[in-house]
């Protein structure tokens, strides 16, 4: 399977518009990507279970205090992230990626939470199940990884996204780690689109259905659709984003945008999840530049 033609000349596009408008604007960019940091880790986190609300994610990161006890591996849970979503930021532009990121990330993210197994692949004896995928043997790991390493560096001629969904998919049967393989893996995946001069995504925890539906449709039928199109959908939302605040738009609720437009909600905000208009997501609300005409 391989990325639509579509969804391939809209990255086209909507890429130039992003390199060409961001000249001189770098220090809004690094604003935008510092502002989306309590989100991106609310909703890798929350994928994993975690209880914390975006709001009580927001305050564990300012170090403000919070309305509820909360369990202090949450805690932990959430400035660990953040630093290792911050760290990737600088150095994507200077480091491949390689097996010694990956364990240093890994150690960032886990450590004082289980600092016995931070920072290292799963050793003998040592088997982890993903409901009900049973991982590769730990004798295995290392082998594995050092395959769709190579696999990812050596296909050159390969779309990127299809690469990227492909390794994603790879990384997360293997779960390498005995914990924190989802959060390490998403956060890989943002590193790989930084490398190649791309904005980081958002997965997003309401849509962790059809993001679990992705690895099962791949591990019983090797088949990558899924996945691809989850990350085109979820790369496009993040550049339509940067983009409009490039444009130095207006930016309106979805809401505010149908109502001012008298237009037909149902239609916009399916229009908004196809990606089919420029419309983005903060903080779980649609928004889109206030100027956008829509043609029905």
């Amino acid at each position: 399977m391989a990325t639509t033609k579509q969804f391939r000349e809209q990255i086209k596009t909507l890429k130039a518009d992003f390199d060409a408008l961001k000249k001189g604007k770098e220090s809004l960019l690094s604003m935008i990507d510092e502002a989306e940091i309590p989100e991106s880790v609310y909703n890798s986190n929350a994928i994993e279970n975690s209880t914390l609300t975006l709001k009580e994610t927001e305050k564990i990161l300012l170090e403000q205090e919070l309305a509820r006890d909360v369990s202090l591996r949450e805690v932990f849970e959430a400035k660990n992230l953040a630093q290792v979503v911050d760290y990737k930021r600088g150095k994507a532009i200077t480091e491949e990626v390689s097996k010694e990121l990956i364990l240093l990330l890994h150690k960032m993210l886990i450590g004082g939470i289980d600092d016995a197994i931070a920072g290292r692949w799963r050793k003998a004896g040592e088997y982890v199940r993903v409901g009900t995928h049973v991982a590769p043997p730990p004798e295995h790991v290392e082998r594995l990884i050092d395959e769709i390493m190579l696999e990812y560096s050596s296909e050159l001629d390969k779309y990127f996204l299809d690469k990227i969904a492909k390794w994603h998919l790879d990384f997360e049967s293997i779960h390498p780690f005995n914990d924190g393989n989802g959060r390490i893996g998403r956060v890989i995946v943002n590193f790989q689109l930084l490398r190649l001069g791309f904005p980081r995504l958002i997965v997003r925890n309401k849509e962790k259905t059809n993001y679990y539906r992705a690895f099962d449709d791949y591990r019983e039928k090797k088949n990558t659709k899924t996945m691809e199109k989850i990350l085109a959908l979820m790369l496009i939302e993040s550049l339509y984003k940067r983009v409009t605040y490039l444009k130095g738009e207006n930016i309106v609720s979805l809401s505010e945008y149908i109502k001012k437009n008298n237009l037909s909600a149902s239609a916009i905000t399916n229009a908004a999840r196809r990606q089919s208009i420029p419309a983005f997501r903060e903080k779980g609300v649609w928004k889109i530049g206030e100027g956008f005409s829509y043609k029905q």
